[in-house]
């Protein structure tokens, strides 16, 4: 029988990367996003940090369907910026509305919005880093958190055709040169924050949902 895993997200990159991932340890596994289960109302992310934005929504996605749920938050933490724009990463340029301008549109403007705040600010002082905390809520209500990080620097200009987000304006410590929407799948895989955490959870999660 297929193993059901919860992915309280609808975005695509994440359901993907999280399937190929746990699926090393879990072979036949299905992540279901928020599309795929039956709509519940999803809670308001208003935590001050990552993992309490990434527990919220893993609890309500458990209440709601049942299942096993992954949950995560993540943003990128510019040094210049204080560490900015941090849990505000989605929404750096505004709120993204339902039945408003597209994910896509939404990742443009905060891109450019960063740029633009980063203007004056010299190569050497660019130094930024991505978070991600990942909690998993198990089938009797335990908890499984992990965190990741990928350290690097924000580019001048977007490159890069692959990834979301801020993936087109950033260059990771371990690929100097090239932005992480230019890296393979496997590249990122192998060194992004989220890849990082969920290759921590995969194995714990795997080992606990056996039992």
């Amino acid at each position: 029988m297929t193993l059901r895993v919860h992915l309280a997200s609808r975005n695509p990159g994440k359901l993907a990367e999280m399937e190929r991932i746990l699926a090393e340890h879990l072979p036949g596994v299905e992540v279901v996003g928020l599309d795929a289960v039956p709509a519940y109302d999803e809670p308001v992310e208003d935590a001050p940090d990552f993992v309490g934005n990434a527990r919220i929504k893993a609890r309500a996605g458990h209440a709601a369907t049942g299942l096993p749920t992954v949950a995560d938050d993540s943003g990128l933490c510019v040094d210049a910026l204080n560490g900015m724009p941090g849990v505000l990463s989605a929404r750096w340029s505004g709120p993204h509305a339902a039945g408003g301008p597209s994910r896509a549109d939404q990742d443009d403007r905060n891109n450019a919005l960063l740029l633009a705040q980063l203007a004056d600010v010299p190569d050497e002082r660019r130094t930024a880093h991505f978070t991600a905390s990942v909690v998993a809520v198990l089938p009797g209500g335990a908890e499984l958190v992990v965190e990741g990080r990928m350290p690097g620097r924000v580019v001048r200009a977007p490159r890069g055709e692959g990834g979301f987000g801020y993936d087109v304006i950033f260059e990771a410590d371990d690929h100097p040169g090239r932005t992480t929407a230019e890296l393979t799948r496997e590249d990122k895989d192998a060194i992004s924050h989220r890849g990082r955490a969920l290759r921590d959870l995969a194995p714990r999660l795997a080992a606990a949902l056996r039992t």
